[in-house]
Order: C-alpha cells, then structure tokens, then sequence
C-alpha cells in the first residue's frame, strides 16, 4: 500500500478533523501477533491496523520486527492507553517522551487517547478510570491534551469513555465536556460506538439521544467492539465493553446511523481477547467497509443535489 496516507492533516477549532485526504474510508483491526502471517498472506483491501502504544516503547525485538511489516504494507494507528489524560497530576514525562518517540518512529496516520484516568501517586490502574465532568477536570485535561501534542507535534484523537459509574459532583453532560475539549484544545475525536452503547444501558440513557449530542463534526475514527453482559449487585443487566467478541447487532445499527450522518470515518474494530481466527476479524472490517461504501455513495449524492 501507498504509504502517502500517512500524513495526518492538523486540525482547527471549529472544522472536521479527518485522519488524511483518502483515509476516510478505511477499515482495520487491532493488529495482533498471531494474526501476522495471515494478515500477509490473505491482505485487507483499504485496510489499517491498529496497537497500543505501550506494546511498542522497547527499542526492538520482535514486536517492532512484526510491526515494520505491517507498516511497510498499512497505514497505522497508535492508540495510547496509560498516559492517564484525566489524572489530577501531572502527566509521567518519561512515558510522554516515549510516547513522542514511537509516534516519530512509526509516522502513524492516527493517533489516540482515552478520556480516562488509569495513574495517581505513582499507583497504576488496569481499568481506563471516570471523571467528574466539572470545570477544574475541563482545565486539567486541556492542559495534559495540550502537553501531548505540543510533544507529538500534530493532533491527537480523544476517545470517550465506557463507563459503569457516574459523578454525582458532574456539572456538565459527558457531551458538553468532549465539546469543550475539542474545542479548547483542536484535538479530534475518536467516536467508540460501542463505549456509547454499554454506558448508555449501564446508566440508562438512550444512545442514540448521546450521538445526537455528540460533536460528531469532529471525529476522525471510530471504534466498534463486542461486549459482553453480566449482572450488578442489584440483579440488574450491566455490559461490559470486553472486546473478546463479535460486535452486537445494536452496535451496528448505531454504527449505520453516525457513518449516513457524517459519512465515511476510518473505522476500527477491537477484538482483544478470545482471538477468533484472522479470517473472522476481517470480515468484520469488511462489513465496516461495506457501510461506509453504501452511505457515502449515498451521501455523495445528497449533496450532488444540493449543489
């Protein structure tokens, strides 16, 4: 593949932020080991893949060796999941520096982080942890946004949360405060769709209420993921956004509606755990790719006419 695609277009306040001219329509996987030699061997048609950047901040080895060799054939997405972006302290330079080295080394076409917090006093979480969206949290996680793209020269893509309890000290909607954020700080959006599912059971909200709210004019990928489901304490349904599944048929339909809205994003799907075979993960990119296909020759053609 061209390797052309990997330039990422600074984003402004106030305009779409789009991965590259002609990355829109991308479909990829998370890029997992196992999967290497079938990935070479059978390929993925307007395809990239995706890792976690803590995977990657050794200085070689094997994984970089795998790596290079997606690299030198797809685009790809550097998605971090420590950098602890809503933490109340200040953001760990050396995993930042290490962070700018890996994104310098690989010139990925995306670049994302969680609207989480997963560190505080030198403890570190294994769960991408909630806010309180307040006034002093907004400034926190503008300044720690700005911190990492100032290193990283470019933008990066925030990905909002799953999430299975909420802040009763919140003063602004999840919505509102992802707006502010993108606003202040000209990051883009990484829309989890999946994520906007579970919490909107788990909390009971109505998801497709969340992705009308939502500033979908800023969003440069999309995440979709299987979860799965389990029982609270109180014998109530609560999903869990697992990624060690196929995606759900609501996920889906919530999928349909953002890409008719908006039109084509590159799009991911994360399957973590479980791994079924290589041809499994790829036809669900293949279906990703498919939506996008039909609803931007749709769309291309309601503005045809509008013009």
């Amino acid at each position: 593949m061209d390797n052309s695609t990997k330039t990422t277009a600074v984003g402004e306040p106030g305009r779409p932020l789009y991965a590259t001219p002609g990355a829109q329509g991308l479909a990829g996987t998370s890029f997992k080991h196992e999967h290497l030699s079938a990935i070479l061997a059978d390929g993925l048609n307007d395809g990239f893949f995706e890792v976690h950047a803590e995977n990657y901040m050794g200085a070689g080895g094997p994984p970089h060796r795998a790596l290079a060799a997606i690299s030198e054939r797809y685009p790809l997405s550097i998605h971090g999941v420590c950098m602890s972006i809503g933490g109340p302290g200040a953001l760990d330079v050396t995993h930042l520096a290490r962070f700018r080295d890996l994104v310098a080394r690989y010139e990925p076409t995306l670049v994302s982080e969680h609207l989480a917090w997963s560190s505080h006093g030198g403890k570190f979480f294994n769960d991408l942890l909630p806010l309180p969206y307040t006034k002093d949290t907004l400034d926190n996680v503008c300044e720690h946004i700005d911190q990492v793209q100032e290193a990283i020269k470019r933008p990066i893509l925030l990905e909002n949360p799953s999430t299975y309890v909420a802040f009763a000290s919140s003063t602004m909607s999840e919505t509102d405060f992802i707006r502010a954020v993108s606003q202040r700080t000209g990051c883009g959006l990484l829309m989890d769709i999946n994520n906007v599912f579970v919490s909107a059971n788990n909390h009971g909200f109505s998801a497709s209420a969340y992705l009308a709210d939502f500033p979908l004019e800023r969003v440069g990928e999309i995440h979709l993921a299987g979860h799965s489901e389990q029982l609270d304490d109180e014998d109530e349904l609560l999903l869990i956004d697992s990624h060690d599944r196929a995606i759900a048929d609501s996920v889906w339909t919530l999928y349909r509606d953002v890409i008719s809205r908006i039109g084509p994003r590159p799009t991911l799907i994360e399957w973590d755990s479980n791994l079924p075979d290589w041809s499994v993960l790829r036809a669900q990119a293949q279906m990703a790719r498919r939506i996008m296909a039909e609803h931007g020759i749709a769309l291309a053609g309601e503005l045809s006419h509008e013009v």
